[in-house]
């Protein structure tokens, strides 16, 4: 890999998904504590938000596998190429980072559709 760095120029990119992910988590809860406080409702509600919950867990574990695949890819890839000797096994870790991201990204947009229909299913009961 004779261009080392690129893989650690991914990391700021994979941080910010990291970051919108980890707000995610704080606010859906503070979302389920309050449906703990709440009586009415509980249940039908409590089920679906903790398996939201879950999906998050998922995205944050793949998107820091990613971001250690990454920093290893490029710090392995930089270390061989300083003492002038080539590392192929630093591509296989940057592809292995790539699906990391991608599950990742995936299951956000399983989140995301799962949450509007968590959303509309709250509205439609309290109507």
């Amino acid at each position: 890999m004779e261009n080392w760095y690129v893989p650690i120029t991914i990391v700021p990119a994979i941080g910010l998904l990291l970051l919108s992910t980890s707000n995610l988590l704080v606010a859906l809860s503070s979302e389920i504590k309050n449906l703990l406080d709440k009586e009415a409702n509980r249940e039908e509600l409590l089920n679906p938000k903790l398996s939201q919950l879950k999906i998050l867990s998922n995205v944050m574990i793949a998107l820091y596998l990613s971001v250690a695949c990454f920093v290893i890819s490029g710090l392995l890839a930089g270390l061989f190429q300083s003492i002038g000797k080539a590392f192929g096994g630093a591509i296989y870790i940057s592809i292995g980072g790539i699906a990391c991201a991608l599950f990742g990204l995936g299951a956000l947009i399983i989140y995301s559709v799962r949450a509007v229909k968590i959303r509309q299913d709250q509205f439609h009961k309290s109507c």
